[in-house]
């Protein structure tokens, strides 16, 4: 008898012990104020969330500061972010893991991935969890979460944001007779201020050749660059590179460079922006992350002026793309690991965070309110050319084309517009021959990629 109660005894405990274990305190808010917490810590501790990023050197050390000031935020979750390489690598290494269980419960993907993230069904669309809680949107910036968005939905939620504006030497246009405190607008004016620029052996301008650039082109001439509503209404199955969109840029663009107002130095944006910050060259187009390094690079030998993307004079309504990348929750890992990286995300929505990261890295705060953060502020007084990008992103004018294209072959589409741009610039074929072979080749590798999606 006495063994018998001993046992029932036994069991009791251990069902008090189990009921027990679920009454963790929860997570710290992140977010809304209404948003649920993440699952709570399981017996065995808390939640683990591997975070797969591509950011290295200083914007490395932005990341893991995030990561630590969440950790220390809360108790039931601990992420981890573990460096990939770059945004290839880490995709290529998340496609061979997909069939097992040893990727991440978060990855962070260039944008040119999105649809690629999309076709794999590897993901759980970030919808499901802001919709689960109704999470509120509205203190996104517009702009930036368009390029994320599918049918009205949200697949990822945008992280580090960046969009191209036109850097110039404010020296240099005092000396050409320039006003230094109006940059070029438009294609025909940025050729009149090359040529006015290039004297005493420097030259008016240098772009690198880089697709992004060209994808931007397009969109902010209110072009798209893929049929089927640049692939946004169906899978793109037809590249538009050869339209006059693309014509009339590379047409710009090569005339500057047989004037020898233009130099061509190449692909790498590296090269453009060191002739840049040595006074070699009087414009350049960068990304508005390389703003600080540009700015910092060239303090105490020229003053450096920011203006919008130029445009055709006669282009219609457009704007800018987003660049840069976004955060995914893959679908194999544990609803636990799902729910705490979708409360990590909170997190880094967060204006504190959002203000740190801006600050640190010059990306793009994604949260309106961040603006209002005084480090923001400050940053604003000392690096006032930010607002040309601030500004730039929010007059584009919301449609498929400043959307930006979407297609499953997009890094091999960009190499090949930028193999056509390079043929033009060394003068091995006419602008619209180099693009029409370019939109051959991409319109076959979107149907041969088509097939693959079920």
């Amino acid at each position: 008898m006495r063994s018998l109660i001993t046992l029932c005894m036994a069991v009791m405990m251990v069902f008090l012990a189990a009921c027990g274990s679920t009454g963790s305190q929860p997570a710290a808010s992140s977010g809304n104020k209404d948003a649920a917490a993440p699952a709570p810590a399981s017996s065995k501790g808390p939640v683990k969330v591997i975070w797969w990023h591509s950011m290295s050197g200083e914007l490395g050390k932005a990341i893991d500061k995030l990561v630590a000031d969440y950790n220390a935020s809360q108790k039931n979750v601990i992420v981890e972010a573990v460096f990939q390489g770059t945004y290839d690598e880490s995709l290529n290494k998340m496609k061979a893991s997909m069939d097992s269980k040893s990727g991440p419960a978060l990855i962070q993907v260039f944008e040119i991935g999105s649809r690629f993230m999309i076709d794999s069904k590897a993901i759980t669309p970030m919808q499901k969890f802001i919709d689960l809680e109704k999470y509120d949107l509205s203190q996104f910036e517009e702009n930036i979460l368009n390029y994320y968005k599918i049918d009205g939905k949200l697949n990822a939620m945008p992280f580090n944001t960046s969009n191209p504006i036109l850097y110039y030497n404010k020296d240099m246009f005092k000396a050409a007779g320039l006003d230094p405190e109006k940059p070029p607008a438009t294609y025909e004016e940025v050729a009149k201020a090359a040529k006015a620029l290039t004297k005493d052996g420097k030259s008016g301008a240098s772009f690198a050749i880089y697709g992004w650039f060209m994808e931007q082109f397009f969109a902010n001439q209110g072009a798209d660059l893929l049929n089927n509503g640049n692939g946004r209404k169906a899978l793109a199955t037809e590249s538009m590179i050869n339209s006059d969109a693309g014509v009339k840029t590379l047409a710009w663009w090569k005339q500057m460079v047989d004037d020898k107002t233009a130099l061509n130095l190449g692909r790498k944006t590296d090269d453009t922006k060191k002739a840049f910050i040595a006074g070699q060259v009087g414009m350049t187009l960068d990304s508005t992350g390389s703003l600080r390094g540009i700015v910092d690079g060239a303090q105490g030998k020229f003053q450096v002026g920011t203006g919008f993307l130029p445009k055709p004079s006669d282009a219609k309504d457009g704007g800018v793309i987003v660049g840069g990348a976004s955060l995914y929750i893959l679908n194999n890992r544990t609803d636990d690991e799902q729910k705490a990286a979708w409360d990590f995300i909170k997190f880094l929505g967060e204006p504190k965070q959002q203000a740190y990261w801006h600050v640190n890295t010059g990306y793009f705060p994604i949260t309106k309110k961040a603006y209002d953060e005084q480090t923001v502020k400050d940053n604003l007084i000392k690096y006032p050319q930010l607002k040309t990008a601030v500004d730039q992103l929010h007059s584009t004018k919301a449609n498929t084309a400043t959307q930006g294209a979407v297609m499953g072959v997009f890094p091999e589409a960009r190499q090949l517009t930028e193999g056509a741009i390079e043929e033009v610039l060394n003068g091995k074929k006419q602008p619209k021959e180099a693009l029409d072979a370019a939109a051959k080749e991409i319109s076959g590798k979107l149907g041969t990629y088509n097939k693959t999606v079920k």
